[in-house]
């Protein structure tokens, strides 16, 4: 499946009839729309038809009658932390200024209309992002590199003109005209590009695999596994809802590099939005021949599916997602053989994550050396992270490749909440681990990372404070991968049972003498013996917080004691009387009114009433309410 000798160039971009006076940008990703970015986006609309000065255009429209203004929904930004965000980029004189709006609400769209689009006075007290004016914000992309994120926040993504002016679909056109496949594959090989769902094998090399495989039929597949199911995961999902065009172009860059004339993305049915933009997309790259048969009037075929899936986190496993896919119950099988050689329907396949699939059309369009040039050694270009927990600027953050986890936590976000003191990072979800502060200096790395026990994974990366027990989060990640355990296996269905029983044992003060020992023995077997990466990776944070803060269990077992208060029943709550102003704050937040004492004078909490839920701690202001 080559390029015939007179190929159709990509379907021409429609190009701006009209450069807008005003234009506003509005993040209607997930987390944007459940802040009230829909209610912004209209009220916009409504306020500047309103003034009777700016026009609301789209921006392909052809013709505006005095100054006019378009309105534009994206995807993420990636400062989640900040939505609603919205950028308004004003043009007169020749002059251009663009500054970003935080935490926007409907009530605040009238004074943003007339004091700064009709004004021309940017309201400084809400401003996160200025290219004139430097903010506190500023040093959140400072360090970012965006190259799967390049287009998220700023195109519309359900307009395919909008991805095309940003020079979409070029990549899959130079590959079609001008190289072959085993082009293709080296070309990626030698960009250095790894997988990013979380093994980091050679992309370009599982290519390869699957493009030497030999079909009976000649029909091979091409799956993107869009089954991002990490707690605390949003990357892939970004991406969908923010340029799902970029997910068919490496995918059918990728089809034509293997063989293959079918794709399946697979998402999960969780994610509704993106499953939305994305069918919205996939019709209109078919409408103008970018995917389907005789792509860009060419002799290639790629026909592309969208799968949802039910849910299942072993269906993020890649013999899992294909008997999924071919309508059976999502359970991994062993391997050998692999996908490559058998996988969909006993047909060489590959499969890769949407991260990986996004570098795919700057790789091809920009050239090897230019990705190869960022990063680190042996991992080469950027890495896109779900920074979340305990730090002051969440979201999504796209690093190079060799940044350190120091970098991330206290640059990209800010540092620790409250400026409490930093405990620990969670690496890589539950098949990752927790790291303390003596690692923070540990580059992002897959190399550098899995000799401290955690690994790069998908991108999670949850930071906890002194607040947070070590031996509670370890628990709660096992329970994760507990229930979401296909229970083909014994190691994994039984092992990770009982490593969970022990855990919730000490959390509940019952902890014994061998349950330490105990537990790393059976981690040992539950890696060693499981089908899969579940259960093959399950006990890893339960190793890591053993290896790192084996203090805070043993503290759990012998002593009785949870030095976070998390864990109920370990911790006791009571109040310093010199401490105590009565302001009754503490009362009033007590469920079921265990708190005694009269106003303006010391309060006592009665233990035989109290039922441990730390609201009291929580709501007191002047550190009367003490724990132990």
């Amino acid at each position: 499946m080559g390029a015939t000798e007179t190929p159709r160039k990509p379907a021409p971009v429609h190009p701006r009839r009209v450069t807008p006076d005003v234009e506003i940008g509005i993040c209607l990703g997930t987390g944007g729309i459940a802040a009230g970015g829909e209610d912004v986006l209209a009220a916009f609309e409504e306020g500047l038809a309103a003034t009777g000065v700016f026009g609301v255009v789209k921006p392909r429209e052809d013709v505006c009658e005095g100054a006019c203004s378009s309105i534009t929904g994206t995807g993420c930004r990636g400062m989640c932390a900040m939505d609603v965000l919205v950028d308004v980029t004003l043009r007169k004189d020749g002059r251009e200024s663009t500054v970003t709006y935080g935490t926007v609400t409907p009530a605040m769209v009238r004074k943003i209309i007339e004091e700064h689009i009709v004004g021309g006075q940017p309201i400084e007290k809400w401003i996160v992002l200025s290219a004139d004016q430097p903010t506190s914000h500023n040093e959140f992309y400072q360090y970012q590199d965006r190259l799967v994120l390049r287009h998220c926040g700023k195109i519309d993504p359900e307009d395919i003109d909008d991805y095309l002016e940003e020079g979409g679909y070029q990549g899959l056109y130079k590959v079609l005209t001008q190289m072959t496949p085993t082009q293709v594959h080296e070309e990626i090989f030698a960009s250095g590009l790894r997988g990013r769902g979380g093994a980091g094998f050679p992309t370009g090399l599982k290519w390869k695999f699957a493009a030497e495989a030999p079909s009976v039929d000649g029909q091979k597949y091409f799956i993107c596994n869009g089954d991002e199911g990490d707690p605390g995961a949003f990357m892939d999902r970004s991406v969908l809802e923010g340029d799902p065009h970029v997910v068919f172009e490496g995918m059918a860059i990728g089809g034509y590099a293997i063989g293959a004339s079918e794709g399946y993305i697979y998402v999960r049915a969780e994610y509704p939005l993106a499953i939305k933009r994305l069918k919205i997309a996939l019709k209109q790259a078919e409408e103008r021949g970018l995917v389907g048969g005789n792509v860009m009037g060419t002799d290639f075929r790629f026909h592309l599916k969208i799968k949802e899936g039910a849910g299942a986190f072993v269906c993020g496993e890649e013999t899992a997602l294909m008997q999924s896919i071919e309508g059976k119950r999502g359970m991994p099988r062993l391997r050998p053989p692999f996908p490559a050689i058998s996988g969909l329907w006993a047909r060489p396949t590959n499969i890769n994550n949407v991260e990986t699939l996004a570098c795919v059309p700057w790789i091809i369009t920009n050239g090897a050396p230019a990705f190869a040039a960022r990063g680190h050694e042996k991992s080469k270009g950027t890495k896109v992270f779900a920074l979340t927990g305990k730090v002051k600027r969440s979201g999504l953050a796209e690093v190079p490749m060799g940044l350190t986890l120091r970098e991330v936590i206290f640059k990209i976000g800010g540092g620790i909440k409250n400026d409490k003191p930093f405990k620990a990072v969670q690496m890589g979800g539950p098949s990752g681990g927790c790291l303390p502060e003596e690692l923070l200096d540990t580059r992002v790395d897959y190399e550098e990372l899995n000799q401290t026990g955690a690994i790069v994974g998908s991108g999670g990366m949850v930071v906890l404070d002194g607040d947070n027990c070590i031996v509670d989060t370890a628990k709660y990640f096992l329970q994760f991968t507990q229930a979401e355990s296909c229970g083909k296996c014994v190691p994994c269905r039984v092992g990770t049972k009982r490593m969970l029983e022990i855990l919730e044992r000490i959390c509940e003060g019952q902890g014994q003498s061998g349950d330490l020992a105990l537990l790393e023995d059976l981690a040992q077997n539950v890696k060693a013996g499981s089908l899969c990466a579940l259960g093959g990776t399950a006990p890893n944070p339960v190793l890591t917080s053993l290896k790192y803060f084996r203090q805070e269990f043993e503290e759990h077992i012998y002593d009785h004691k949870c030095r976070a208060g998390a864990c109920a029943a370990l911790t006791v709550y009571w109040i310093d009387a010199e401490a105590c102003t009565g302001c009754r704050a503490c009362a009033r937040a007590c469920p079921v009114d265990a708190i005694t004492g009269e106003k303006k004078e010391p309060h006592i909490i009665d233990p035989e009433i109290c039922i441990r839920c730390g609201a009291c701690y929580e709501k007191c202001r002047f550190d009367a309410v003490r724990r132990q």
